[in-house]
């Protein structure tokens, strides 16, 4: 069996495996599989091979980056360009040279050392927005086996792709793989038309298309989680953490200008100013890690937040009830399991995002004799495949949000049971190992199709 070899910007640890990605592709690298990532040890001088590391069920090896590196490289180009193009914000852009030059030569320096470590009959998963040109660096040095790609986060429309002055090189970028996998039908619809802009380019049948003498498969598929997995881990959780007299929405997002929290706590807020009847009764539970602080943009929307508890509690609350309660820190996967479970609603109410896996989190986690409601954001690429069971809610419509939290808050029991069965089945249908099988059996597929045929002899 051919090797997988993963590239991501996170590199596992070497102890038990934690986190969607690893926790979904660790099947497929226990035969002998590795793993690339960044070591997160900023370096004067980094080093021209892949450092090892030992321990672990795949072999694990890591690069470094330079301080100059991870601003330009990683805070610059890949979550200052990259990130907000690709969550329509392209008024938060800053379209520096150096970053882009950076983010060439950083993916130029990357694939050198993978090509050193490759086998002949490996294929390679390049994962996330950070690596979308390391597989035309990986061509450009003679590579020849399966590049695979996939997305994490949106693809971006032709409009805001236009922000992009050096479109036609990214383009090129993307036509260097075999398959580029993304999350959700619109993002392959959105990939499509920019395409028809690129110079030469040609769209063939059943999405795919050609660039010069690179021919490329789009396709979603649609990351999941391992549902029966996390059920047991919310059933044995604590739920302390729960106010016992209030009914709990909850919410759990990084800190992101991506995730509609604003929107978020301003409809919770419309909600207790529209029903007065609930003071006391309910309670909105934000959990928001911080992340990339060092970026403007990620301040602007503390400060907001913080402000935004602070007049809402202090409008709302009395003596004995808190009607937010806002934690600005992570909290670990089991204490959220047992918080989803606990909570009478989950809100995932993003303004654009690739899928979401909290929406399918908080559906797995639930008890089925008394679930909870969805409310979902139809900018989530999880709306496309839990809409018959979620509420499904535009995050600009703050009296629509506010709406929706009442209705899951007030919904009959039989009702409820109802759509969790619908979303518990797909989640079923569709878990992460039918993710990883699908992803997998399409680059093979794809790159087949694009070797040369042998005439019969």
């Amino acid at each position: 069996m051919s090797r997988l070899v993963v590239v991501s910007n996170r590199l596992p640890s070497g102890s038990t495996p934690s986190g969607g990605l690893v926790v979904a592709l660790q099947d497929a690298l226990a035969d002998g599989g590795l793993w690339v990532g960044n070591s997160n040890k900023l370096t004067d001088t980094p080093a021209d091979r892949l450092t090892r590391h030992e321990g672990g069920k795949f072999t694990r090896m890591s690069f470094d980056l330079t301080e100059e590196e991870q601003r330009d490289f990683y805070l610059g180009y890949s979550n200052s360009v990259l990130w907000p193009l690709c969550h329509d914000r392209v008024d938060l852009m800053e379209l520096l040279p150096q970053y882009l030059e950076s983010y060439r030569a950083v993916n130029k320096r990357i694939a050198k050392m993978i090509a050193r470590e490759l086998q002949p009959d490996d294929r390679i998963w390049v994962q996330d927005y950070h690596f979308l040109s390391l597989g035309y660096e990986l061509r450009q040095l003679g590579v020849t086996q399966p590049i695979g790609f996939f997305l994490h986060i949106p693809f971006p429309g032709p409009n805001a792709f236009a922000a992009l002055s050096h479109g036609q090189e990214v383009c090129r970028w993307i036509a260097a793989f075999d398959l580029f996998g993304l999350q959700a039908r619109r993002d392959v619809s959105a990939c499509l038309q920019v395409f028809r802009t690129a110079k030469g380019a040609e769209l063939l049948l059943n999405g795919r298309m050609k660039l010069e003498d690179q021919i490329v498969q789009v396709a979603s598929f649609p990351i999941a989680i391992d549902p029966e997995e996390f059920a047991r881990t919310a059933r044995n959780a604590p739920t302390a953490g729960l106010d016992d007299a209030a009914a709990t929405i909850i919410g759990v997002d990084r800190l992101d200008y991506s995730k509609g929290l604003p929107q978020r706590f301003r409809a919770y807020g419309h909600l207790l100013d529209a029903h007065p009847e609930l003071s006391g009764q309910v309670a909105l539970l934000q959990i928001a890690p911080p992340t990339r602080e060092a970026v403007k943009a990620y301040q602007d929307i503390r400060d907001e937040l913080e402000q935004l508890s602070g007049h809402i509690n202090g409008a709302h609350a009395t003596l004995d009830w808190t009607p937010i309660r806002y934690i600005h820190r992570s909290v670990p996967r089991e204490r959220l399991a047992g918080l989803y479970r606990g909570a009478r609603v989950g809100l995932v109410t993003p303004l654009a995002d690739g899928m979401n896996l909290v929406a399918k989190e908080y559906v797995a986690a639930q008890d089925a004799d008394d679930p909870g409601v969805l409310i979902l954001s139809k900018f989530a690429g999880a709306a496309e495949q839990l809409f018959n069971g979620a509420l499904i809610v535009n995050p600009h419509d703050i009296a629509e949000m506010a709406e929706a939290m009442n209705l899951a808050l007030n919904m009959p029991l039989g009702e409820r049971r109802e759509r969790y069965q619908s979303m518990r089945k797909v989640l079923a249908d569709k878990d992460v190992a039918w993710w990883r099988e699908q992803f997998l059996t399409a680059l093979s597929a794809s790159w087949q199709s694009s070797q040369p045929q042998m005439d019969p002899a």
